[in-house]
This record gives C-alpha cells, structure tokens and sequence, in this order.
C-alpha cells in the first residue's frame, strides 16, 4: 500500500510478539508484493511520474537489531534492493553496503514469499562466487 515503506522497529517487535524472537542463524524476508511486477524491468525499478524509485525497503534501525542483536545469516527481500527506492535516488545503497561490510549476505528479487510461511521454514540457497564477482543469481527455495 505504500511504495515508499520501511520496515520499523514497532514492525519487528509486533512480529516477534505474536511469532518469537527471531532465532540466530535465521533468514529474514521481506514481503511486499513486488515480487509481481515480474519479470518487467520497468515495474520492477517502480518510477513515479517524477521517474523516482518508489520501492519499500528495509530501515538501518531494523537491520542493524537483526544482524547484530538476533545474529541472522541474511536478508532477503522481494524488490531489486535492499534500500528503499527513494534512499536510491540520492545516493549508493547505504543499507546494502552495511550488510556486506558484516560479512552477511542478502537476497534481492525473491518470488513466491507469499506461499512460504511467516516463520519455521528452512531456507536453502546456492550460488556461484566467481573470483572478484559482486553478485550473481541465486536458487534459493523453503522447505515448509
């Protein structure tokens, strides 16, 4: 419903209430539907009239409480960054850079979240490394 949302630590903590912290080791994804603009570029990049990005995100706040507090191994996300699209427009992925500085790895233009449950499922992803690469495709799936 909003283009521009970022995940906020009330978000996380209204999910941790009804589910359970979030375990160490986990995979955390974010869902927003944009998934279904597939496989157009154009709706992916999600442009106002402007031509601003306008994609959700996740929130440095919410980030840096995942990866240093609960200690996940990544971050996944339906859309093609990690930054919100409005964040884009001014500058690098500031939140994409944080993660990698970790060690941690995301995932970007995830499919099918919305048949993988809200939480419990096993995350198994693999990929090539190629030496000096900075990023490749990924089959990632859950097994329910």
């Amino acid at each position: 419903r909003d283009p521009d949302h970022q995940v906020t630590l009330a978000a996380l903590a209204r999910w941790e209430e009804a589910y359970g912290t979030v375990p160490e080791g986990a995979v955390v994804a974010l869902r927003s539907g944009g998934a279904k603009r597939w496989p157009d570029q154009n709706e992916m990049l999600i442009r106002d009239s402007a031509g601003r990005r306008r994609s959700p995100g996740w929130s440095m706040e919410v980030l840096r409480v995942l990866f240093e507090e609960r200690r996940i191994t990544a971050c996944g996300h339906e859309t093609i960054d990690t930054d919100r699209g409005l964040d884009l427009d001014k500058g690098p992925g500031v939140l994409e850079s944080y993660i990698l500085s970790l060690g941690r790895w995301q995932i970007e233009m995830m499919a099918n979240l919305d048949q993988v449950p809200v939480h419990g499922a096993i995350v198994v992803a693999s990929w090539a490394k190629p030496l000096g690469g900075s990023g490749f495709p990924a089959r990632v799936f859950a097994i329910a």
